[in-house]
């Protein structure tokens, strides 16, 4: 079986270390834009309810990031799942049914059973002559789709150093010690998709045949199993951070926008614009993207935080990184 890398771009210092095939900091919970009193109220009916409230005049730094990671991570999911849910939509019925009767082939040759055999491929022949008919230049028939959620927990300091420590292990030519330091250095969703190769499973199978009309059972299964290890695995990556910046910012061009904002509100436009920046630090140190990309990031945030400075407010801030940021994403999926 093949793996195929889908659009990854790495920093240098870590494209060194990683041959890898291949959605920190979620919006902070909405503040009630109400008075002191409502807020008290609010807050008691969140305590009964079992939900605690988070005040961003009295978080540190660190406690405001945890809170805006916590506040979006469930719309992360959902984005991610809506991600897994398109390459779904995109399998081949007809392909997958040639899968499973050529798996089903190799049932009926364990028992010697030509006459099941044959009509298994009849019918997988046939499911992927329909496959080619309906598009003859597709390469791939996608069969079976799969996600895996990947998501280290550390700091952006504690990342590069690792990477450091590893690009001076490679350095001293400790390469699987080095492996051992990164292997677990990302933040993502792995979207992988299982095809069928349309160049040459069709043919693979179809010389089998004379095998299993001239009784030739074993070299038939043989020759079976060959074709279903040249199946090709398709990788997409997606970077949780990325996510979590493009979830943050739905909340924050809110607050951006009201005028006459209280002080709590003031204090989580900075939390999130601060925690949004961390992401980005996060997504860059893990080797998401080049430099030159995260640097339009950072200086675009730089500009929504002076023009939202000392209450300041408006519309149309975020489009800029907002287009920069899905640019960016699209790129990578």
């Amino acid at each position: 079986m093949r793996t195929i890398s889908m659009k990854r771009w790495l920093v240098p210092a870590v494209a060194v270390m990683l041959a890898v095939a291949g959605d920190a900091v979620p919006v902070a919970a909405e503040q009630a834009q109400k008075p002191a009193g409502a807020k008290v109220e609010k807050q008691a009916e969140a305590a009964k309810a079992g939900k605690k409230v988070p005040d961003h005049r009295q978080m540190t730094p660190a406690e405001a990031q945890k809170a805006a990671r916590k506040a979006i991570e469930e719309k992360v999911k959902a984005k991610g799942a809506a991600k897994a849910d398109i390459e779904r939509q995109k399998v081949f019925q007809d392909a997958v049914t040639a899968l499973r009767e050529t798996q089903n082939a190799i049932v009926a040759l364990d028992k010697k059973d030509k006459k099941k055999a044959l009509a298994a491929l009849e019918k997988a022949i046939g499911k992927l002559e329909l496959v080619l008919a309906r598009d003859p230049n597709l390469a791939l028939a996608p069969v079976d789709v799969t996600t895996q959620t990947l998501d280290i927990y550390a700091d952006v300091e504690a990342v590069r150093k690792a990477v450091n420590e590893a690009i001076g292990l490679l350095k001293k030519g400790r390469v699987q010690d080095a492996r051992a330091l990164v292997s677990g250095l990302a933040s993502e969703i792995v979207i992988e998709v299982l095809n069928i190769p349309l160049a040459t499973y069709p043919q693979a199978i179809k010389a089998v045949v004379p095998l299993i009309e001239q009784s030739k059972f074993k070299e038939a299964k043989e020759a079976l199993v060959a074709a279903l290890n040249t199946l090709v695995v398709t990788r997409h990556i997606i970077p949780l951070p990325i996510l979590r910046v493009e979830q943050m910012l739905v909340r924050a061009e809110q607050l951006a926008e009201k005028a006459k904002r209280t002080e709590a509100e003031e204090k989580e436009l900075k939390a999130i614009l601060r925690a949004a920046r961390t992401e980005l630090e996060f997504a860059q140190a893990l080797g998401y993207g080049k430099e030159e990309d995260f640097k339009t990031f950072y200086a675009e945030l730089d500009k929504i935080a002076s023009k939202t400075k000392g209450g300041g407010h408006g519309k149309g801030f975020f489009d800029a990184l907002k287009k920069a940021l899905a640019d960016f994403r699209a790129r990578l999926f």
